[in-house]
């Protein structure tokens, strides 16, 4: 059924200030066919009214880093199978929805399940919050994103690559099952057990091979790259966005500028472990965590204030970093490295949606685009808390999330 949202305060994803009693209207598609302050003229109403009385509205939030497989409790090493990364990814997805995110990137994920669940979607099958899905990522024999997955450990969470050849070869596997994102793992990470976060494990000529095949079938290129060497590998090789990127430097920065490289910082995990995790996580996760900390933060101050692109993404389903409350609780770190609540909102809907190549539809409020929206009770660009609010009203395609 149309319905048509009164007397809203809107935030529409590219303006510094809320427009005043706006109204907008949505079709049996979920998509916004009319937009404007003021009373509407009558030919633009129909079906159901729905008056907001003055709330705020904004963007669908979206994260460009989740792993909706994982869950915050889990320790490294567990196994899961097929069935039980479904019923987590289809729980954290409904956690993420009603924290107000409607889009997401999910960045490896065992059994392509993020891909399959995708797919689903795309056939009107599975409503709730959309994926843009990497299904499982390329790692080196024994580095991060090696984890058997499988009751009997029969699987892998990555795609093992041992050269270019194997890589172009798992590249095209995840195309195949209708992978919208790659996933690269060019250094170590914090999580895993057998290396540390500066070690280098994807080559220039394999992540390249990456790029070209994914660049060729439209699929983008995200990068686990926390060390110095594996950043500056996956530049030069052209990926779409680094993630993490902990020992970035300014070279770096200005180089990702020049080519529009996206960043997604994910602080949340650094944080959260760094709060809850002494003496609960194993103790290299911690340590290691502990021994980027202070060089990751100031790091991410001098990039995320260059200039450069960014965009918000958690790394949901690392310790102590959930899907209830992940999004927006990244979305008001982003402002403590020195962004604006403006400048956090834009990295979590317009920056966000340039990243996914899906701009043209979704991270901003206008005529003809879906409306995915966010109902809140006070303004985020004068305290970006109030994206936090616990009862706030999500709507998917124009619809109120249960």
């Amino acid at each position: 059924m149309t319905k048509t949202f009164l007397h809203a305060q809107l935030f529409n994803g590219v303006d510094d200030q809320l427009q005043p009693d706006t109204y907008l209207t949505v079709d049996d598609h979920g998509v916004i066919t009319a937009l404007g302050t003021g009373a509407p003229a009558a030919e633009t109403v129909a079906g159901e009214t729905i008056d907001l009385r003055g709330k705020v509205v904004i963007p669908g939030l979206m994260n460009v880093h989740t792993h909706i497989m994982s869950g915050a409790a889990d320790q490294p090493g567990d196994h899961l199978s097929e069935t039980e990364v479904t019923y987590r990814a289809l729980k954290n997805l409904k956690a993420l929805l009603h924290d107000g995110v409607t889009y997401i990137r999910d960045c490896g994920c065992a059994f392509g399940v993020d891909i399959k669940l995708s797919r689903l979607q795309k056939a009107g099958e599975l409503g709730g919050t959309e994926i843009d899905g990497s299904g499982r990522p390329i790692s080196i024999i024994g580095g991060h994103g090696d984890e058997p997955q499988g009751l009997d450990g029969e699987s892998n969470l990555g795609h093992l690559v041992n050269s270019a050849t194997d890589v172009r070869r798992a590249v095209r596997e995840n195309f195949k099952l209708g992978a919208g994102n790659i996933k690269v793992m060019a250094t170590g990470g914090v999580m895993s057990a057998d290396d540390e976060v500066d070690d280098t494990e994807l080559t220039e000529e394999e992540i390249r091979v990456a790029v070209q095949e994914a660049h060729s079938k439209h699929m983008t290129v995200a990068s686990h790259a926390q060390g110095n060497r594996g950043i500056q590998l996956s530049l030069e090789a052209g990926v779409d966005s680094i993630e993490h990127g902990i020992y970035i430097d300014a070279d770096q920065i200005q180089l990702m500028k020049d080519q529009g490289t996206y960043l997604v910082p994910t602080l949340s995990p650094c944080d959260k472990i760094d709060r809850y995790g002494k003496e609960i996580v194993p103790d290299y996760v911690y340590r290691k965590n502990a021994g980027v900390k202070e060089i990751f933060y100031k790091n991410m101050r001098i990039a995320l204030n260059s200039g450069i692109n960014y965009a918000v993404g958690t790394d949901a389903g690392t310790p102590f970093n959930g899907f209830t409350t992940g999004t927006t609780d990244e979305i008001v770190l982003m402002t403590e490295m020195g962004l604006t609540p403006y400048q956090a909102l834009l990295g979590a809907t317009q920056n966000a949606a340039k990243l996914l190549q899906i701009d043209d539809r979704y991270g901003t409020l206008a005529t003809g685009k879906v409306a995915d929206f966010v109902v809140l009770d006070a303004n985020p660009l004068a305290d970006i808390h109030a994206v936090q609010q616990t009862d706030k009203q999500v709507y998917k395609k124009g619809i109120l999330a249960d």
